[in-house]
């Protein structure tokens, strides 16, 4: 049975993902022009949120996590590249999880 042993590193990303999407999201609400950070305040919390549920069903063992982790690389995706717009060490921090977990996400469907 697959479970967290077999997918422990794409699971690791995930959460280590979604917590420093909410730690970017809490650091983009004290930056000086809030406005210009609301796509990237938005895209931290449905990033977050997104790891965080593809990250449970890969600890179950599920068969239907490798879907899951195709929506999850999408959302990385987008939201490092949101990231990757703004010079603070909170958005490059983030930018770097989000690309790690995409890319073990994207592993995940070739297994």
């Amino acid at each position: 049975m697959n479970g967290y042993h077999q997918y422990q590193d794409c699971i690791e990303a995930c959460l280590r993902c979604a917590a420093l999407c909410h730690h970017c999201a809490s650091s983009c609400t004290g930056e000086k022009d809030i406005a210009m950070m609301g796509g990237c305040i938005q895209l931290d919390m449905e990033c977050a949120a997104i790891c965080t549920a593809a990250a449970q069903p890969m600890s179950l063992g599920s068969s239907h996590a490798s879907r899951l982790c195709i929506i999850c690389a999408d959302i990385c995706d987008a939201c490092a590249a949101e990231c990757s717009k703004h010079d603070h060490e909170h958005c490059r921090e983030c930018a770097q999880a989000c690309k790690a977990c995409a890319d073990e996400c994207r592993k995940m469907n070739n297994r």
